[in-house]
């Protein structure tokens, strides 16, 4: 075999190996610290006031992981491997899960303009169209009779505002006992008999199989917009109600800081715990945030403010990290440490 062509073979084995340890993806999630967004680009209030900081939105990167992920995640500190089940649960395609993370950032939108609004004694109205279905738990009677993207108008002839509606009239039935939902799909209505059953991983509770988002339409004067982009999950809801209550508000919270922080934030304000904080926490150290607010779990031993502290203190940042249950506890702090 002549030199040229042993040269020719060697390449393409070479490429092909590359192609394989780049691209081939293996049953795992990887988890790596992500970015700290500046917010103020992403929210816009109507008239609303400018300040010297920002208040930060921090990110976590995932995906699938490639055998050369893989063999990073081995090595490099605040990489995270995860099996693909526990990430995605079987039968739930990529498209559906990426879908699923879009709605609750949606959720998590709304709930921050609550929140906001509210505390800055703002106008808002608030619209219930009813939930709707994101995933479907396989083996449970759900999967074969509904469908992700079903909203979900009645159940048993009662209205369904929000999620907290069904679920509270399902808690009140037993195994094998059936509800009757009204839904809504593809611009039709039809009616779907559920049964209801022990749930696989947990036989004391009984459900039909399905998590849930609650379809709320929220008005507000003056008028705010976000845009977010691809970024999923409920986790920057903390951060986006200090950022648009930030811009209703004259006092400037940041007083010229970067300010970052992370957790999922309900109508009521209160702060709740999100994955990943460990990276979160690198991230923001990484933009040069000076504050980074961590859902603190009402004082649990391993909350979220725990492993924050642990990581600031193992990176060795001045990062002020400060612990919070509520929205309420966030602005007092700011407008203290100013």
């Amino acid at each position: 075999m002549s030199p040229n062509r042993k040269t020719i073979i060697a390449i393409v084995i070479t490429a092909l190996i590359t192609a394989v340890l780049f691209s081939y993806q293996l049953p795992y999630y990887v988890y790596k610290p992500g970015t700290a967004e500046a917010l103020d680009p992403v929210i816009e209030v109507d008239g609303g006031y400018a300040s010297e900081g920002d208040m930060h939105l921090v990110t976590i990167r995932g995906g699938q992981a490639t055998a050369v992920q893989w063999l990073l995640a081995q090595f490099r500190p605040y990489y995270e491997l995860m099996p693909l089940d526990e990430v995605r649960p079987e039968g739930v395609s990529e498209q559906e899960y990426f879908h699923a993370q879009l709605q609750m950032m949606e959720t998590s939108q709304e709930a921050a303009q609550v929140v906001a609004y509210e505390a800055a004694g703002k106008q808002i109205d608030i619209q219930y169209d009813g939930v709707y279905v994101m995933q479907l738990v396989k083996g449970m009677p759900a999967a074969d009779r509904l469908q992700s993207g079903d909203r979900i108008v009645e159940v048993d002839g009662q209205e369904v505002k929000e999620s907290s509606d069904l679920i509270n009239y399902v808690e009140n039935k037993k195994a094998g006992e059936s509800v009757s939902l009204l839904i809504e799909r593809e611009k039709g209505t039809l009616t779907r008999e559920v049964e209801l059953a022990p749930f696989p991983d947990n036989e004391e509770k009984v459900g039909i199989g399905i998590s849930l988002v609650t379809d709320r339409s929220v008005e507000v004067d003056p008028e705010v917009s976000v845009e977010s982009g691809e970024i999923g999950g409920p986790s920057a809801g903390l951060m986006f109600s200090l950022e648009i209550y930030d811009q209703l508000t004259e006092y400037d919270l940041t007083s010229g800081k970067e300010i970052a922080g992370t957790g999922e934030i309900n109508y009521d304000g209160e702060v709740g715990k999100i994955g990943g904080i460990d990276k979160k926490v690198v991230a923001a150290d990484e933009e040069g945030a000076s504050v980074f607010f961590a859902p603190n779990e009402e004082g649990a031993e391993d909350s979220n403010y725990k492993i924050a502290a642990q990581t600031a203190e193992d990176i060795g940042t001045d990062m002020e990290i400060v612990p919070v249950d509520t929205f309420q506890e966030a602005v007092d702090y700011l407008k203290k440490n100013k």
